[in-house]
């Protein structure tokens, strides 16, 4: 990649070889615009949803509903970020398996799916897909509440993790153990 003055160059953090669609876990981050702390506050180690929290976390349960190939494990909805499981499965006939845990065995001349369509858009199904409609829809509905039309509510980008196995369950408890974490999370404004 080269620097062009002027234009911001980001480098992506996303798996060159890896389609984005396939059926297997990941583990996902979406932070706040600036993440500020817009969705609720930890309190005892607890998270206490604001509306824009309950906004949030209705909008991702409902991720799942809307998606036939989507099956929701544990989130957490922090203060400035969301922290999540999603499984994305295989349709068979009338019922749908999530694919185990991707083990990153290669086989030779098969190319993995294409995260994005021919003509350059975000291909549906796809994990950016499923992030991107979710921040869509949140941001609409919250922006309508506090009355702020326009504005960001989510940074520009997501974090993923295509989960190995072995990782989810370790994966589950850093999720669910997260907001007792939160004086020590580097997301924590207050503790960095």
């Amino acid at each position: 990649m080269r620097f062009i003055p002027g234009t911001r160059n980001r480098r992506s953090v996303r798996l060159k070889e890896y389609g984005y669609v396939q059926a297997g876990a990941y583990f996902v981050t979406i932070c706040t615009y600036n993440r500020d702390c817009l969705l609720g506050e930890v309190v005892g180690g607890e998270m206490r949803l604001n509306e824009y929290g309950e906004i949030a976390r209705d909008e991702w349960i409902k991720t799942a509903s809307i998606r036939a190939n989507v099956v929701l494990d544990v989130f957490v909805i922090m203060p400035n970020h969301v922290h999540g499981i999603i499984m994305l499965s295989e349709n068979v006939g009338a019922t749908r398996r999530v694919a185990p845990i991707r083990r990153f065995a290669r086989t030779m001349g098969e190319a993995p799916p294409r995260p994005y369509d021919r003509n350059g858009g975000m291909q549906p199904g796809s994990i950016g897909a499923i992030i991107g409609q979710f921040k869509s829809v949140a941001t609409k509905r919250i922006n309508v509440r506090r009355g702020t039309p326009g504005l960001p509510v989510w940074q520009r980008n997501y974090y993923e993790r295509v989960l190995r196995e072995g990782e989810l369950d370790h994966i589950r408890e850093y999720i669910q153990n997260n907001p007792a974490q939160w004086e020590m999370d580097a997301e924590n404004p207050i503790s960095s």
